[in-house]
């Protein structure tokens, strides 16, 4: 069975696990050894980190595990980022690293 586990902090715990999601939870010390665990589980065909836990890896360490690991990784963005301008602000920042420009979007 394949499943999707989402990687939270404490306060997080049990949200995703009442959606019927497998979740994890880690402190940012801890989210290396917990992203490793999670990512050698056969099972496991998408992997979701809490953004706040990213704080306790390397940037490239992150992209390094992601490239090697045959599944999706994906960043979930820290709760206090709500509404449109948080939205918008997270888009920038995916696209920014991705082609490595600033794009200014425009309603």
């Amino acid at each position: 069975m394949r499943r999707i586990v989402f990687i939270t902090p404490g306060d997080a715990r049990p949200g995703f696990a009442l959606a019927g999601f497998q979740q994890r939870t880690s402190t940012i010390a801890g989210i290396e050894e917990a992203l490793h665990e999670v990512l050698s589980d056969p099972e496991t065909r998408v992997a979701v980190v809490d953004e706040r836990l990213l704080a306790g890896m390397a940037e490239e360490r992150f992209k390094e595990m992601g490239a090697r690991w045959p599944g999706v990784l994906v960043v979930l963005p820290a709760p206090e980022q709500t509404g449109a301008e948080a939205g918008e602000d997270y888009a920038l920042r995916i696209i920014r690293k991705a082609i490595g420009y600033h794009v200014r979007l425009q309603r």
